[in-house]
Parts: C-alpha cells; structure tokens; sequence
C-alpha cells in the first residue's frame, strides 16, 4: 500500500489481542495506514527508523520494561515533532495529568466507541490535540487549583506565550515580534527556566494557566 498521503500510525500496547484489533480498525479507517507496533516502549524505541516514522502513536500507560510516562517523554525529546494519542483504560486526575505534563496531544479511554478514536485520529491530524470532556475537566480543575505568584513576565515573554500557545511555528513568530530568530530562541530558553517546562506543549499549557488563551472549556468561568 502507497503511505505517501496516509497518516502513519504506531501502536504501543502489551495486550497483543487488543493491540491487533486497533491496528486492524485503524487501517480500515480511510487516510491512515499502521506503520510500527510494539509491546512496550522499549520495543518500539528500538524497532523506530527513518522509514516507519509515525505521525502518530497510540500508547498505553502500564507496560512492562518502558511504560507510557517514560515513552512519551523519550518521544518528546527525540520525536517531538510525532504526535502522542494515549489510549489507557486509567482515567484518574493524577495519571491524565503526568501524561499531559510529558507533552501528550490527546487522550482516550480504551473502551471509547471507534467514532471517538476516528475522531481523535482526524483532530491529531487537523488541529494538534483532543481531550475528551472528562480531560478537559481534568485540567481545568488543575488549572483553578494553580494560583501564580512568583514568577513575573516580560512583556514579551507574555507575547510569546500568547503566540506558542496558537502552535504558530518559531519562524512566524521571530515575525510576528519582529526578532531575530535567534532571540526567539532567547526567550523560549529563559521561559523553559522561569516556568519549569522542556516543551512547547509545556508553554502553551502555563499559557492556559496565566489567562493568556481562552479555550472552550474556560467559557462557563
């Protein structure tokens, strides 16, 4: 099969019987095609290549030798550009919030109904991220808890935090601001210090936390 103009997928999930049946579902989905699965993260780290890059890659939290939370932060270190759909039967705060801090784009409990994982497979793709309403939920309760005092922001700092949080690329924003991009790098560098994060997904997440993006869920606020 041609995978030029399919989005290529990756699996990693212990439960080989589960892991088969998802695998099949996504191929029969149009525009997808599955590239890589593996048991663990391990596994998949080891079996990745130039040619089996994923677009994306469905991953389980509790595996055996390398779990979820270990995988997605080599992902992010590595493969940031790969976005990380977690599909985990857990769904309580602490654990969707130890995913979300390691920079994952979306999450799904494993007994959704197909539709929502076509669903997450087309936002991943279009827009970047899907959080079901219960993780949205999750992170807004979060959010409320986290009052922010100590750290202070340039003007500009808050401006680039308003523009990462939009997933313009640095380029448009060295732009937007009128920098050199060398400067945008700067700034990226000193906020990754000031507000403890190593991604851009940690970024636009402070960016939520401080009232600089307005997002669907914060409309009932």
């Amino acid at each position: 099969m041609q995978t030029k103009n399919l989005t290529k997928v990756a699996l990693v999930d212990d439960h080989t019987l589960f892991r088969k049946g998802i695998l099949g579902l996504i191929n029969g989905f149009r525009g997808y095609t599955t590239v890589l699965e593996a048991d663990n993260g391990k596994e998949f780290t080891e079996k990745l290549t130039a040619e089996n890059t994923p677009d994306i890659v469905l991953l389980d939290i509790s595996m055996p030798v390398m779990d979820g939370f270990e995988t997605a932060a080599w992902l992010q270190e590595h493969y940031p550009h790969i976005k990380i759909l977690t599909l985990s039967m857990n769904y309580n705060d602490e654990t969707v919030l130890r995913m979300l801090k390691r920079g994952v784009d979306g999450y799904i409990l494993k007994h959704a109904e197909p539709s929502e994982l076509r669903t997450a497979l087309e936002a991943l793709r279009s827009n970047g991220t899907y959080y079901s309403d219960r993780v949205s939920e999750i992170l807004k309760n979060d959010l409320k808890g986290i009052r922010q005092s100590q750290v202070e922001l340039t003007e500009q700092e808050i401006a680039f935090l308003q523009l990462i949080s939009e997933e313009l690329p640095y380029k448009t924003i060295s732009s937007v601001l009128d920098l050199a991009p060398r400067s945008v790098d700067t700034i990226r560098d000193h906020l990754f210090k000031k507000l403890k994060v190593r991604t851009k997904t940690g970024l636009a997440i402070q960016a939520f936390k401080r009232g600089l993006l307005k997002c669907s869920w914060q409309d009932a606020d």
